[in-house]
């Protein structure tokens, strides 16, 4: 009788990361006012701009996209896999992965989506590398090799329990 009340209750708590999952909707929202905010910023000196200054610009807003798309896998799967399913109605537009999306799948997922996302902020810094001390840029290039690793690293762990 404790133990089932227990479990039960246990079971139940898993509607606390509920709004988690929410709140990580709200983190969207801000980060599109800001992507709007960097593009509305740029729009009146784009004539004067250089070709580097417009490609880190849009290095930024695929930065904050890939951000974005992340949140929402996360959102989404953590939501499906930790709470209850999403129910999407007959004749509405269901994404293609969702529902297909493990614990461990989504793990990855994220692994990469940080590696991408350390990739492009390593570019900007590149492209301005004239501009940052020597000893800084190997410490960029240290923390995203860091990254590299740990993911490759999370990927050959979940592949190696997925054998046994």
């Amino acid at each position: 009788m404790i133990e089932r009340n227990i479990e039960k209750a246990l079971y139940a708590s898993r509607w606390l990361l509920a709004p988690l999952y929410l709140g990580l909707s709200l983190g969207l929202l801000l980060l599109g006012i800001k992507f709007f905010q960097e593009v509305l910023h740029a729009m009146p000196g784009i004539f004067q701009a250089t070709e580097t200054d417009l490609v880190l610009l849009i290095l930024s807003l695929v930065d904050m996209s890939l951000v974005g798309g992340l949140l929402v896998m996360v959102m989404l799967s953590g939501y499906e896999n930790f709470v209850s399913a999403i129910d999407i109605d007959d004749g509405q537009e269901k994404l293609s992965w969702l529902g297909k999306l493990d614990s461990g799948s989504l793990k990855q997922k994220v692994a990469a989506s940080i590696v991408a996302i350390s990739s492009i902020h390593l570019l900007k810094i590149f492209m301005d590398a004239h501009n940052i001390d020597n000893e800084k840029l190997k410490w960029y290039v240290i923390i995203h090799m860091t990254f590299v690793i740990s993911a490759l690293g999370m990927t050959l762990a979940d592949r190696m329990n997925q054998r046994h």
